[in-house]
């Protein structure tokens, strides 16, 4: 596998960042960048992804600190010359065991579009499991309709989960 690494944002990242965001692959489901980009979102922390020391996409991680709701969220692109290698795959699982071991949480969310089949491979590689379709979720990127995103979620430590103690109807009635 090429080098992998994940550093703070630099302004000399800025115009190959642009660049892959722009790409039909990526545009497809994050849409045009906003005015600002990729310094455009101060809630969110954002790190460039390197492959053998070259720009490849950009990771980000917000989090939700408030005690009783405690989780973070992942967004990921990747330039789709590096697509189906398993680097995405390995970029959110580093950030993942940072999110656990650095920052303190349990619980890691993860929300690609239904129809991004290839992200949603890649997330469940790196551990993530589908929790349900939020339906009509986002804007479709040229602003006529809507799609359906896929919630997906990492749960640390987590019970297996029993859907009968979660309300479930049971199979036979």
């Amino acid at each position: 596998m090429a080098e992998l690494t994940l550093r703070a944002l630099r302004p000399a990242d800025t115009e190959d960042l642009l660049r892959i965001h722009r790409t039909p692959e990526v545009r497809r489901w994050w849409g045009d960048p906003e005015p600002g980009f990729p310094d455009d979102d101060p809630g969110a922390v954002r790190w460039t992804i390197l492959v053998d020391g070259e720009v490849a996409g950009l990771v980000q991680f917000v989090e939700e600190l408030e005690p009783r709701y405690r989780h973070a969220g992942i967004d990921i692109f990747l330039d789709p010359a590096w697509h189906g290698r398993g680097i995405g795959s390995e970029v959110v699982a580093r950030v993942v065991d940072h999110l656990v071991r650095e920052r303190g949480h349990h619980r890691i969310t993860i929300d690609p579009a239904v129809e991004n089949r290839a992200a949603v491979r890649a997330y469940e590689k790196a551990g993530f499991t589908a929790v349900g379709v939020m339906q009509a979720y986002e804007r479709d990127v040229d602003g006529d309709g809507w799609h359906d995103g896929l919630l997906m979620e990492l749960v640390v430590n987590a019970p297996p989960h029993d859907p009968a103690a979660a309300g479930a109807a049971p199979r036979s009635m």
